[in-house]
């Protein structure tokens, strides 16, 4: 690394850039901060101008910038995303293409794959089509989560064919058909500019496929590597925490009463992010699998926001207060590409139902 995560952390806490207006403004200033510590080439080899690091530097790394500035840091998990993703793939073309400029920071990417996984699931047919051509593929539909589609350069998507088959490509925003809808307002993270993407008989050629058609593709494209996965999403879990707990062990300072608190959250942090290092190096004891450390991490940013809103007491209920601004991030990972199996446990957690 450039630059190490703590350094480039003290950077993104910066008074000014905190002082921020929030809402759909993209922050272009802070991933500009990312772009010269050299940070989009973590997730990506030396071979195309990235640093490459390791599985579990990665996680570390993730999880230091999440601690200052999550919102920057979900942006950054998705670019890193589709930067995984052209990484395992064979396409030799597409990584010469794309990887050069998206390590340097000339080039913005991002990721519409949550309908594959763990969005629309429910619902009978799939949100994007695919339909077989002679030189690619014809998409249709809408792909429903895509992080800074409209500052895009190329995001990567995926569609289902008739026959229950998956691809997956990618395709730059200017392509004819593709249209980025405006984007969201959340409950937090706005300024990430989410948005849905609307396929219009989109063209890709088979030069733009980073894998399939197989049942399904990204399991088949992380047979082939592709970085921490899954795993990510539960460091910046645990990086929100972290600062939460920063913030709480300010009110500790005065307040004695909350030091064996902060000390348990702290004894807590330090396993998970242990267990953590040893998932992303290919440990697969029973706890250490993605599910249950996303439900433990996912469990930890909630509690940990909320212990520091207790102790912020009434000021930290009013709006522009960290302690409400925390609270509602730690939400979000209730809902982002979050598995079924991890939403049950959760709300097992919550209700304790096994109990009764």
């Amino acid at each position: 690394m450039t630059a190490s995560p703590s350094d480039i952390a003290r950077g993104l806490r910066s008074p000014l850039w905190s002082a921020r207006p929030q809402g759909l403004i993209w922050p272009r200033q802070e991933w500009q901060w990312l772009v010269d510590a050299g940070v989009p080439g973590w997730s990506i080899p030396a071979p195309f101008g990235g640093s490459g690091q390791s599985p579990q530097d990665l996680l570390d790394g993730c999880r230091e910038l999440a601690r200052a500035n999550l919102s920057v840091t979900f942006i950054l998990s998705q670019f890193q995303a589709a930067c995984q993703r052209l990484v395992a793939c064979r396409n030799a073309n597409l990584q010469f293409r794309w990887l050069p400029r998206l390590a340097s920071g000339e080039a913005f990417a991002t990721v519409g794959i949550s309908h594959l996984t763990t969005s629309r699931q429910h619902v009978a047919a799939p949100a994007v089509t695919a339909e077989a051509t002679d030189g690619g593929y014809v998409l249709d539909g809408v792909v429903p989560w895509v992080t800074g589609a409209d500052v895009a350069d190329v995001i990567v998507l995926g569609g289902t064919l008739s026959e229950g088959l998956q691809v997956l490509t990618a395709v730059p925003r200017d392509r004819i058909g593709l249209v980025v809808e405006p984007p969201v307002e959340l409950l937090a993270l706005s300024e990430s500019r989410t948005a849905s993407v609307q396929l219009r008989h989109v063209t890709v050629v088979a030069d733009e496929v980073l894998a399939g058609p197989a049942p399904q593709v990204l399991t088949e494209l992380s047979r082939q590597g592709g970085g921490a996965g899954s795993l990510t999403t539960s460091a910046l879990a645990l990086g929100h925490a972290q600062q939460s707990l920063d913030r709480l062990e300010e009110e500790a300072a005065a307040r004695p009463i909350l030091q064996p608190v902060l000390a348990a959250f702290n004894e807590e942090v330090a396993r998970l992010a242990a267990d953590l290092r040893s998932a992303a190096q290919g440990d697969q004891l029973g706890h250490l699998t993605p599910d249950h450390l996303r439900t433990r991490a996912t469990s930890l940013a909630l509690r940990t926001s909320q212990a520091y809103l207790a102790a912020a007491k009434g000021a930290g209920f009013v709006t522009g207060h960290s302690a409400e601004r925390l609270v509602r991030e730690a939400m979000f990972f209730l809902v982002w590409s979050c598995p079924q199996v991890v939403a049950n446990n959760l709300l097992g957690e919550f209700s304790r139902c096994d109990e009764l």
